[in-house]
């Protein structure tokens, strides 16, 4: 109990610190931040874009413009399957204890087919139970990579043979652009969303 209550102090302090790159306003924007919103605006994320992460990233508009290109692939057009692509940014959402992500796609998870179940033990930081085959090796991967920083055989071949070496690539490379956001967003300061009903998440147990 004394445990779960210094996991609420931590996470409450961190939740209140002060946002260090909050929105620029309009008439703030240099002409490459403004082409780099536009830029994202045109893509499947619209206006509603212009949030989270890309609030720090219009710092640097040049890397934001690379990276949310490699973002709309991995996101929209990724070779493994939307409920999976979901599952994966919420293993590493809650890894990294990163609000904004978390409360962003866990009903997008849901709506992909993710059972509500599942998502919440991941929010609780533990295996869920009742796993088809695709999502518990998509498990094991995100977690293999998060954790122990490679993948085992067993694991790497189970992924290869179900749905190639592009998956393969494709699965790591989604865990490393929302690994990249969350670490931008941490530094940032970038608050959660106000508006939000999912369940704030207490600081990832290593």
């Amino acid at each position: 109990m004394k445990r779960f209550a210094a996991f609420m102090c931590l996470f409450a302090c961190v939740a209140v610190a002060q946002d260090r790159m909050p929105p620029i306003p309009a008439d703030k924007l240099t002409p490459e931040q403004k082409k780099a919103q536009e830029m994202l605006a045109s893509t499947p994320r619209g206006t509603a874009g212009n949030a989270g992460p890309f609030v720090p990233l219009l710092r640097s508009p040049e890397l934001m413009n690379r990276l949310q290109a490699v973002g709309e692939y991995l996101r929209f057009k990724n070779s493994i399957p939307q409920e999976l692509v979901e599952m994966s940014i919420l293993t590493v959402a809650r890894f990294w204890t990163q609000p904004y992500e978390w409360n962003a796609h866990y009903p997008l998870a849901l709506k992909a087919g993710l059972k509500t179940d599942a998502a919440n033990a991941i929010a609780e930081g533990r295996r869920p139970a009742g796993l088809s085959d695709d999502e518990q090796m998509v498990w094991d991967f995100s977690n293999e990579l998060l954790n122990n920083k490679n993948v085992s055989d067993a694991t790497y071949a189970r992924v290869a043979k179900r749905f190639g070496e592009q998956g393969v690539v494709d699965l790591a490379g989604l865990s490393g652009y929302y690994q990249t956001l969350a670490i931008v967003m941490s530094v940032a300061r970038t608050p959660a969303q106000a508006d939000s009903a999912i369940p704030t998440l207490l600081p990832y147990r290593r």
